[in-house]
């Protein structure tokens, strides 16, 4: 399977309510099911080498589950710019995991940055009622210590509106900022720009990107202080996960400090750590060590 299937979901709000993107691999009826969850301002499709990775080396049925967190990708921007914030993707994500029952028996959950911290709020919590429990957590590159200094990089170039003439310019633009990434080849970070980008109405090639500019605006209300205050809670919800989980880290990584990552393994779930040299924050799980780490933890 090349390509996956784009699907919506419609999820509540204070207004009208949004749909939600999410890109399906796999076996529509399996019932193991992994959730893949993107960053900050990326979408789902970040994760086509590891769907189609697990997929391939399933030894029964999967499916796998891309969705494109509001504001972001295919799914719908919000009318409020200030409810992009995590009481609005979890309940996102427990609209999409009540929507993949009754046929999901055993749910496993991957998550980059953003994509990690949604999890710990949603399988964090004892009153949320998940339809199934979560077996298996993949938390890369994030915890519920966030270094000030990763967040004000991002702040820096978060939420520009900005208009490209090609597609290889935007992916170059976007190269200049995301090297923490590590390695690429081009022909990977093109696939990797490619589903960043959408045409510009009206234009022949031009693109811009594929997120809400908006979603810039309750990060930039972040203080050092209040993102302070955020650690207990976050804290909290990292002890209630009960799953097994497994940490990655980027060696270089500038928004997971090393001493965090080994308190997360010392505590709540006891997240097992698995480190990449040369790579900062986030690893995109392309190249095939970091594959084989993911899919190793989930299918082994």
């Amino acid at each position: 399977m090349s390509e996956p299937k784009l699907n919506y979901l419609p999820c509540p709000d204070s207004g009208a309510g949004h749909r939600m993107a999410y890109w399906s691999w796999g076996a529509v009826d399996a019932s193991h099911v992994v959730v893949c969850v993107h960053g900050l301002s990326r979408q789902g499709r970040d994760f086509d080498t590891l769907a189609q990775a697990l997929v391939a080396r399933s030894d029964h049925p999967l499916r796998v589950i891309c969705p494109d967190v509001v504001g972001r990708g295919h799914s719908d921007w919000l009318a409020d710019p200030m409810a992009y914030q995590m009481p609005t993707y979890a309940a996102d994500m427990l609209s999409l995991l009540g929507h993949l029952v009754p046929q999901t028996q055993t749910l496993d959950w991957v998550g980059t940055s953003m994509g990690g911290l949604i999890g710990m709020a949603v399988f964090g919590q004892t009153q949320f009622p998940l339809p199934v429990p979560v077996r298996r957590l993949v938390l890369n590159d994030v915890g519920p210590s966030i270094q000030w200094e990763a967040l004000a990089r991002i702040g820096a170039y978060l939420g520009r509106s900005v208009q490209f003439d090609s597609l290889q310019q935007a992916a170059d633009a976007m190269w200049a900022i995301s090297t923490s990434f590590g390695p690429h080849t081009p022909e990977h970070w093109l696939a990797l720009s490619r589903h960043m980008v959408k045409p510009v109405p009206g234009s022949a090639h031009a693109v811009t990107l594929h997120y809400d500019p908006a979603i810039a605006v309750p990060f930039g209300a972040v203080t050092q202080e209040s993102a302070a205050q955020g650690e207990a809670m976050l804290w909290h919800l990292y002890d209630g996960i009960t799953a097994q989980t497994l940490l990655l880290r980027g060696a270089q990584s500038d928004l997971l400090s090393p001493q965090t990552a080994q308190q997360m393994t010392q505590r709540g779930p006891k997240a097992r750590l698995v480190e990449f040299s040369g790579v900062g924050h986030a690893p995109t799980l392309i190249a095939t060590d970091q594959v084989e780490a993911v899919t190793g933890f989930l299918l082994g």
